[in-house]
């Protein structure tokens, strides 16, 4: 048996594939590749799953899950998120290289919707100096690359990294190639964000026109927000008839990040009348992945960031909240509900029971098992002693930081802090490590420094302090802080997060669980071509 007919035989056996209607747009999510790619926004395996789990279950279309060569914990992540998502796609990345797209391969082969995402560059300055290939080999690596993908899986999409930068009489050669090589879908990136709306809507409409085969594939993009453009180039696409959309929550990614996800759902939903298109996304989660994502991050949202921000559905003006009052669409274009911002039908308080509470948490979208639910309750009933008004914000911060913090290897006990003006500041920490109390007392210039020399002092490490952030969840002098906290180690960078009503217990929080992050962040060796 040759090698090509034996590699047919283990195909995953799939019908031809559905139409797709005219007006429906595929929402491709790559917060999990693309998105981890931002300095200090690695996700442990956990996390990736209950991102995975939500942008299933919120009706996203492919989940780009990772890049499985980079390391064995990209592969790990791949395989086991592609394992228990049924109901979307589940995609891998890899390079036009036979090695990357068998692993990719591997690790997708128990999904139900498998798909291999192959990439090459294509335009004259990435081919030259990074690839060091000649167009017509980088055309010969396209077309091996994607029958060796689709004998594998019959998923397969091909992406033109710096597409938007490629002579135009070579991308529609590599488009057409990539298409009877056997991609169902065939990608079209800005990867570096330089191209402007027209000018990439011109691009699509250029290979609608050139491409003869065109018809035989969904057109996607992939655009990078580096002139913050990403949202309004891939409506343009959309409008030029691309019908996937490649994108991250929040916009999380590389450099400037992406297209968000939530201002291209909602922006096809809110303009119908203008732009006559449709996704399969369930809005009313948007917040609550937009959290989530937030929260295992370490990623604060901006207060003005369109669609999710705190101030997406504030009014402050006299004039605009006279208006809202009188009627909401006169500065509202869309609902805060159609975005998962309900209003509560619940007060919460001290008084109140663990019933209640898991309604609560049910009406903001959370399912918690047992455990988590009394760990949860009992952070709920020490902030209600605390805190005179329970707001829907406070809890979701609570929770979401409960989560994060289930597989920690070190975890927050207690602090007591001695600061002022006369000094010494002092910190006073007890943590638990694999299982074990362990406590400590620091001095520091300042109680923050006191704070994180005590963790120092009991968790050795190098890691060097990048950013320290505050800010509040909710108004009032005894709102919860959310504290996010950024190291970096060996050139390795994540994000830390912690919420409290004491700032200082915040930032003890927001460093463990940036330290925990570290702990368990697997070396990536990431190859050349991880951008699209």
């Amino acid at each position: 048996m040759s090698a090509k007919t034996k590699q047919q035989t283990t195909r995953k056996p799939r019908g031809p594939a559905a139409p797709r209607a005219a007006d429906r747009v595929v929402i491709f999510d790559t917060t999990l590749r693309d998105g981890e790619q931002s300095p200090g926004a690695s996700m442990n395996l956990e996390e990736k799953i209950k991102i995975a789990t939500l942008l299933e279950e919120m009706g996203i279309d492919v989940i780009e899950a990772g890049f499985p060569i980079a390391s064995n914990g990209d592969f790990e992540a791949v395989r086991e998120v592609a394992k228990i998502v049924k109901n979307s796609s589940v995609c891998g990345l890899s390079r036009a290289v036979r090695m990357d797209i068998d692993r990719a391969w591997e690790a997708l082969r128990h999904a139900k919707r498998p798909r291999i995402h192959t990439v090459i560059a294509t335009s004259p300055l990435h081919m030259k100096y990074k690839l060091q290939m000649t167009p017509e080999q980088v055309l010969e690596s396209v077309i091996d690359s994607v029958s060796h993908a689709r004998n594998l899986c019959d998923d397969v999409e091909w992406s033109c990294e710096d597409g938007s930068r490629t002579e135009p009489d070579f991308l529609c050669r590599t488009v057409e190639a990539a298409i009877k090589a056997g991609a169902r879908t065939v990608n079209i990136p800005d990867t570096v964000g330089y191209a402007l709306p027209e000018e990439f809507s011109a691009l699509i409409r250029m290979l609608f026109e050139r491409v003869p085969n065109i018809d035989k594939a969904v057109v996607s993009v992939h655009c990078h927000n580096d002139l913050g453009l990403a949202v309004a180039k891939s409506l343009a696409a959309v409008g030029a008839g691309a019908r996937q959309v490649e994108c991250t929550v929040n916009g999380l990614g590389e450099r400037a990040g992406n297209a968000s996800m939530e201002e291209i759902v909602m922006a096809l939903r809110t303009r119908h009348d203008s732009m006559p298109y449709k996704t399969g996304v369930k809005t009313e989660y948007i917040t609550r992945a937009s959290r989530l994502v937030s929260t295992i991050t370490g990623f604060v949202v901006q207060p003005n960031k369109a669609i999710v921000g705190a101030n997406a559905f504030a009014h402050e003006s006299g004039i605009h909240q006279d208006g809202v009052l009188k009627h909401a669409g006169t500065y509202e274009i869309m609902t805060p509900e159609s975005v998962g911002l309900t209003r509560s039908t619940l007060v919460m308080g001290k008084h109140s029971g663990r019933h209640a509470f898991k309604m609560k948490l049910k009406e903001l979208g959370f399912e918690l098992g047992d455990n988590a639910l009394s760990d949860a309750f009992r952070r709920f009933k020490d902030l209600a002693d605390r805190k005179k008004e329970i707001f829907d914000e406070d809890i979701v911060a609570l929770v979401d930081d409960e989560v994060v913090r289930a597989h920690d290897r070190v975890k927050f006990v207690s602090l007591q802090v001695i600061a002022g003006s006369k000094g010494p500041q002092t910190a006073e920490l007890e943590l638990d490590i694999d299982g074990e109390r362990h406590k400590t007392t620091t001095s520091g210039n300042g109680p923050v420094d006191a704070t994180f020399n005590a963790i120092k002092a009991m968790v050795p490490h190098t890691a060097r302090l990048q950013l320290y952030q505050v800010h509040a969840v909710t108004e009032g002098t005894d709102a919860q802080a959310e504290v996010t906290v950024r190291l970096e180690e060996n050139g390795k960078s994540v994000n830390g997060q912690g919420a409290d009503p004491d700032t200082l217990v915040a930032s003890a929080r927001a460093y463990l669980h940036a330290l925990n992050k570290l702990f368990t962040k697997r070396a990536k060796t990431a190859p050349t071509a991880l951008s699209a």
